[in-house]
């Protein structure tokens, strides 16, 4: 169980980030298109994964905004960004920002990926949402790279995740 802040106060998640070189969990989320999409769909491609609370905070949508801009800067690499937004929702900020170059992905259903990510928020107000972090996952499926957000109404440092790619 890892801890992270909300405004300065103390939240639990469901457990820890996945270690690097570990094999990346499969996972089953919801396209905007209402299409389901797995691990196996991105195979072969290096994969950024965001995870965040909603496209309708301030922090969130900057840091899509950012992701977006970079995204098309790596070859071979997809920007999967998941929230338990509804994928209606997703769809709509996506139009309305212009933001096209990543991949909106929710996990509205169950919040499975959440969970087996260790990334769920336990406890306090925003319960059952994920916290905010990167994951980076190479071609072969392993994990390359993770950053838990300490505080989560803070974007994440980018500088680190684009030394890494």
């Amino acid at each position: 169980m890892s801890v992270v802040l909300l405004s300065g106060n103390k939240v639990h998640t469901s457990g820890d980030l996945p270690k690097i070189g570990d094999q990346a969990k499969d996972f089953e989320l919801t396209a905007t298109d209402m299409s389901t999409k797995t691990l196996a769909d991105f195979k072969g491609h290096q994969l950024i994964i965001l995870t965040f609370l909603s496209v309708d905070t301030s922090t969130c949508s900057a840091e899509l905004r950012e992701f977006n801009k970079s995204a098309t800067a790596f070859k071979n690499t997809k920007v999967l960004c998941v929230s338990r937004d509804l994928p209606f929702t997703q769809d709509r900020f996506c139009g309305a920002e212009g933001i096209d170059n990543v991949v909106m992905l929710s996990d509205f259903k169950s919040g499975a990926f959440a969970k087996s990510y260790g990334i769920e928020m336990i406890d306090g107000p925003l319960q059952g949402l994920p916290s905010r972090n990167v994951i980076i996952i190479d071609e072969e499926g392993k994990i390359q790279y993770t950053q838990q957000v300490p505080e989560v109404s803070h974007e994440p440092d980018y500088a680190d995740v684009l030394d890494v790619l």
